[in-house]
């Protein structure tokens, strides 16, 4: 196509987009005071960097490069009042932000610039986009009248993000910057939360315009995060939960995101309900609560996955029945009546059909149906959870953190840490056989603690995540358990630790595998290990290198003592800990069953 048909098309598109999005107009709220601004001459770029700083942003994590350098050139003039921390990859970037938003639950910035620079975002926001994390990137784009022409380093980031954000807008205009800002904000931060990607264009940047200030976006009239509460399914559920004799309470990260803790505490200890979570969902109430009783998923706790099958009503809140929660669906809780809570309608009955379903903010919801609910026993359905855990400590946690090998175990590794933090710090996992253990045995005693890649499986994720929750919890003990296959995906951000002495503890579990998938080809392909066998640098030359200090550990004696040295450290430490090379993780959900066949060794295959 020539080049004018192009321009032409792109025209033509820029007019459809705006009518489209001439209906979500910011309007501030009644019950705001804002204080009238004189009009002055601004380019986008300053205009962009107010509209962050009135968001209450502090800290970005970005990367720079030709199509959004005039926003760091303005960013020059506002050191005083914005960090920005400098990435070694954009991949790392997103991460970082996804780390600061889930431990602070504010809103995560990102800058990258155009083509590979915002492509490398595509993982992160894929990421941020299934597990509900508020993150608004900004990137650069090439000037307005090469759009659709190749332009060196130019990508239709748009069509590109679509399907991992909540909402993606390029912006050609200076004049747009301020409105669109702060509906990003919005969408990004309210409902349920995600991803925002906001393309601005490098004449966009550079372009004076009038500037009446800043002005927060409290409503758009086509997006409504909230459903109404509706009181007549609330009392339906009270009443079936009024009835019940096995109720059997799961939760997701929606208590967390919706920062119902308090709530949803007072609604299981009311009810003297069992409570699992999923992965996401984890530290919403303390780990050594007497009602919690472990996590859901094909690596859960034993209880939690066998009696699900065994409860008559199962409540569901702010989670979304994942298939490695569910297992087989036609064979997950079919004898129970289902009570979904959640505030993404699209969420209700997707995967499982509920039996009454409550749209809205758990901490709406939550109160109201505490009300009306009795309190009640549940001794005996109880039991029948702790009887469980003793047959799983038996069997699986006592031998995994107090083993009889030589080898160190990842689960005393995990259990040496809760000794030490006595369930205080913040706990970054990767993806992996790590991962399982450290969800498994982490003892969190608050909320927004467990940080991890969920639904996408983000293998690289925690390096560059945690240097994000530093930031978001910068007077918080920030731990990085990590995989020596995913450390190596994202190791140069060793880099940003070193100009930015982040003072994170970063412990590497080298089991010399790619730990999950090995067990896998154990199990269920006679043990044909193809392509997991890794090799890894020398993690301690490698720190040595980033001036950080390490040290290597594979004795048991030296364990703890070490781990305590390390975790009163005043600056960034890596630990390599050597452990078992073949060692499994159980209890598992064997893919293809039921939650209920739930197995806790390899023997029960």
């Amino acid at each position: 196509m020539h080049q004018a048909g192009i321009l032409k098309i792109n025209s033509v598109y820029k007019q459809f987009k705006r009518s489209i999005n001439h209906s979500m107009t910011a309007n501030t709220s009644p019950n705001i005071d804002i204080k009238p601004t004189a009009t002055k001459q601004v380019t986008g770029s300053q205009a962009l960097l107010d509209a962050l700083i009135q968001e209450g942003v502090k800290t970005i994590f970005g990367y720079p490069g030709g199509a959004i350098m005039p926003v760091y050139d303005a960013l020059y003039d506002y050191n005083d009042r914005l960090e920005h921390i400098l990435v070694r990859h954009e991949q790392g970037a997103i991460h970082a932000a996804q780390g600061f938003a889930r431990v602070s639950g504010k809103t995560g910035v990102v800058f990258a610039t155009s083509g590979p620079g915002a492509t490398n975002l595509v993982t992160g926001l894929a990421d941020a986009m299934i597990d509900s994390t508020p993150v608004v990137c900004i990137t650069g784009q090439v000037f307005a009248h090469l759009l659709g022409t190749d332009a060196f380093q130019e990508t239709d980031v748009i069509n590109i993000t679509t399907p991992v954000t909540k909402w993606s807008y390029q912006v050609t205009n200076a004049e747009e910057i301020p409105h669109v800002l702060a509906k990003a904000f919005y969408i990004a931060s309210t409902g349920r939360p995600g991803p925002v990607v906001i393309d601005i264009t490098k004449n966009a940047q550079l372009q004076l315009f009038d500037y009446e200030g800043y002005q927060k976006c409290f409503h758009i009239r086509s997006y409504k995060p909230k459903p109404e509460v509706r009181p007549t399914y609330i009392a339906e559920a009270a009443a079936i939960i009024n009835e019940t004799k096995r109720p059997f309470v799961i939760f997701g990260q929606g208590v967390i995101l919706g920062n119902a803790e308090k709530e949803f505490q007072a609604f299981v200890e009311k009810g003297n309900f069992p409570a699992a979570w999923t992965i996401l969902g984890m530290g919403a109430i303390p780990t050594d609560h007497e009602l919690a009783v472990g996590m859901l998923g094909m690596h859960g706790n034993y209880g939690p996955n066998l009696l699900t099958n065994e409860c008559d009503v199962l409540i569901a809140v702010g989670m979304r029945f994942d298939d490695r929660v569910t297992g087989r669906l036609d064979k997950y809780a079919k004898q129970a009546k289902i009570i979904h809570l959640d505030i993404d309608p699209a969420e209700i009955d997707k995967k499982v059909k509920s039996t009454v379903s409550v749209w809205g903010d758990c901490k709406e919801t939550l109160p109201l149906l505490t009300k009306l609910i009795e309190k009640n026993d549940n001794k005996d359905w109880l039991q029948k959870f702790a009887d469980c855990t003793i047959k799983e400590t038996e069997k699986v946690i006592f031998p995994e953190q107090n083993p009889e090998s030589e080898t160190l175990t990842m689960a005393e590794v995990l259990k040496c840490i809760n000794e030490i933090t006595k369930g205080d710090a913040i706990i970054v996992s990767d993806v992996g056989q790590h991962q399982m253990v450290a969800c498994r045995y982490a003892k969190l005693n608050n909320t927004r603690s467990n940080v991890t890649s969920g639904g996408l499986g983000t293998m690289g994720f925690a390096l560059p995540a945690a240097i994000g929750a530093k930031y978001g919890a910068p007077d918080r003990q920030v731990i990085a358990i990590i995989g020596d296959g995913g450390f190596q995906m994202t190791l140069q951000e060793l880099g940003t630790i070193m100009q930015a002495n982040v003072n994170v503890k970063i412990i590497i579990l080298n089991n010399q595998f790619l730990g999950m998938v090995r067990q896998w080809q154990e199990l269920f392909h006679q043990n044909r290990y193809s392509f997991v066998n890794i090799k890894s640098p020398d993690y301690i030359k490698l720190a040595a290198a980033y001036n950080i200090e390490a040290k290597k550990v594979d004795q048991r004696a030296e364990l703890k003592s070490t781990l305590e040295d390390i975790l009163s450290h005043e600056n960034p430490f890596l630990l390599e800990v050597m452990v078992g090379k073949e060692n499994n993780v159980f209890p598992m959900v064997p893919q293809g069953r039921g939650v209920s066949e739930i197995i806790l060794s390899k023997e029960e295959l």
